[in-house]
């Protein structure tokens, strides 16, 4: 009899460790299936600074913060091989959405920005660019977006009338335009900067590039 006692005790405690395995197996398949890039809804870029064909099958959206250092990097390493391999192909349009993550910084930014597109709207990207390549390499998180380190990045551009750029930070003139990016950071839900979303779909991490064009290519071949 204490014979087959230990049997069984051995039987339930292989069991009980079979089922663990299975409900751990289980657990991590969940994980992955949770950070698999995940289906927003399509974002209305209407109005937004849009780089590419209009009619272009695939649409790229960024939302970034200007004081954000990962979208500065993001910028600087991910953005050039996308508008090599696929902007300016025709395959993708680009367009970039302001996020006020950083409060005051990021709105003075996004309201200057949005001034830039408004009135000389060829300056724009370059002026977009030379905002982030002027955030600092240490100490981010401390003051350094002003009204005049604004003016003194828009001196770099002739075309750009720096009185009325003044004049409309100073007024928050393009307020509604801020506003209608911080709606649509909302609907998308977005929590991170970067985000990018391709066709609608969120993708788990911005800097995988095999993974943005694995995306891309797919909603080339939807539209073929």
């Amino acid at each position: 009899m204490r014979h087959n006692k230990n049997s069984n005790m051995k039987f339930i405690v292989v069991l009980t460790l079979v089922v663990v395995v299975i409900l751990a197996a289980v657990a991590v398949f969940s994980n992955k299936e949770e950070s698999l890039p995940t289906e927003t809804k399509q974002i209305d870029v209407t109005g937004q600074p849009s780089l590419g064909e209009k009619d272009a099958p695939v649409t790229v959206v960024e939302f970034g913060d200007f004081k954000c250092p990962s979208c500065k990097t993001w910028s600087e390493k991910i953005y050039p091989k996308l508008v090599n391999d696929y902007i300016e192909t025709g395959q993708v349009k680009f367009s970039f959405v302001s996020v006020l993550f950083h409060g005051e910084e990021s709105t003075l930014a996004s309201i200057a920005a949005e001034s830039v597109y408004e009135r000389t709207p060829d300056s724009y990207w370059a002026f977009h660019q030379a905002l982030f390549d002027a955030q600092p390499v240490e100490n981010h998180d401390g003051l350094w977006i002003t009204h005049e380190k604004i003016l003194e990045i828009a001196s770099g551009f002739p075309e750009i009338n720096q009185t009325l750029l003044k004049k409309d930070m100073e007024q928050e003139a393009t307020m509604e335009s801020v506003k209608i990016d911080k709606d649509l950071v909302r609907e998308a839900g977005v929590s991170m900067t970067p985000s990018i979303v391709i066709n609608g779909r969120m993708m788990e991490d911005p800097f995988d590039y095999e993974a943005i064009k694995s995306a891309i290519e797919q909603g080339i071949k939807d539209k073929d």
